[in-house]
């Protein structure tokens, strides 16, 4: 049997499913922190990303701010021909922004780099909850669909991993806790659980209705983990959701 190659659009809860790299399938090409407008999206103007990563971002942090500045993402996805391509829509809850035609993810690593600051182009904020971003997403899941089926990535088996956050975690005692409804998602900004968990809903809807052959992974042991290795949050979670979905990999092929 041939080797799998895997790529994820998508976020940790995808990538994390392997957290030890000898864990992690031989052949892996991972896109994050994007926004499927902003990875089919032209390149905003006024944006120039220095080849090292300004402090505090890491290498890997930086790279994926690059892919989505530059919009060098999808080209290097179709060069790399996986097999499997996963998506997950976790790290669709940032605000986009848009200069002349072109978008980039607000994201957090956008914030700290200090790119923004000197831009010279002037961009407009649109709210991920706001029927612009809407539209915008509506468009780009069907673009998506076409280019997959007009490109070398026709071949792959499309994989949903439909996850959600998480409303409880197990703290460091194994006791069980609630989050608040509101949680932290930039620094000063917060966004609310269940309009997340409306809007992945709606999301996956609409790209199940684009790609009515995708294979679908789900677990209900979606519960966080304050001990997890990147800190607590509604979508890091406990250790038996993660074999969950790597065995419903597995039985598709996908390790």
């Amino acid at each position: 049997m041939s080797q799998a190659r895997i790529g994820i659009i998508g976020s940790c809860v995808t990538r994390d499913l392997w957290p030890l790299a000898d864990q992690a399938p031989k052949h892996l090409s991972y896109v994050a922190r994007t926004s499927l407008p902003s990875l089919l999206s032209p390149r905003p103007p006024g944006l120039h990303p220095a080849e090292e990563p300004p402090p505090p971002l890491k290498r890997q942090q930086h790279n994926a701010l690059r892919a989505d500045i530059e919009k060098t993402a999808l080209a290097t996805l179709v060069a790399f021909r996986p097999t499997h391509l996963i998506f997950d829509f976790i790290d669709e809850r940032f605000d986009l922004l848009q200069a002349e035609g072109g978008l980039v993810t607000r994201s957090w690593e956008l914030e700290t780099s200090g790119y923004m600051a000197a831009s010279t182009a002037t961009f407009t904020r649109i709210p991920r909850l706001s029927s612009g971003c809407d539209r915008l997403w509506n468009d780009a899941v069907r673009e998506m669909a076409a280019v997959i089926a007009l490109s070398p990535l026709n071949t792959c088996q499309i994989i949903l991993h439909a996850s959600r956050w998480a409303h409880t975690y197990r703290d460091a005692q194994g006791a069980l806790q609630a989050f608040p409804p509101e949680v932290e998602i930039l620094p000063r900004e917060t966004a609310n659980i269940r309009e997340q968990n409306d809007l992945l809903a709606r999301y996956e809807a609409r790209f199940l209705a684009a790609f009515p052959a995708a294979a679908i992974v789900r677990s209900d042991l979606g519960q966080a983990d304050e001990a997890h290795r990147w800190g607590l949050s509604p979508f890091h979670y406990v250790d038996a959701y993660y074999e969950d979905i790597r065995g419903q990999l597995a039985r598709l092929g996908a390790v």
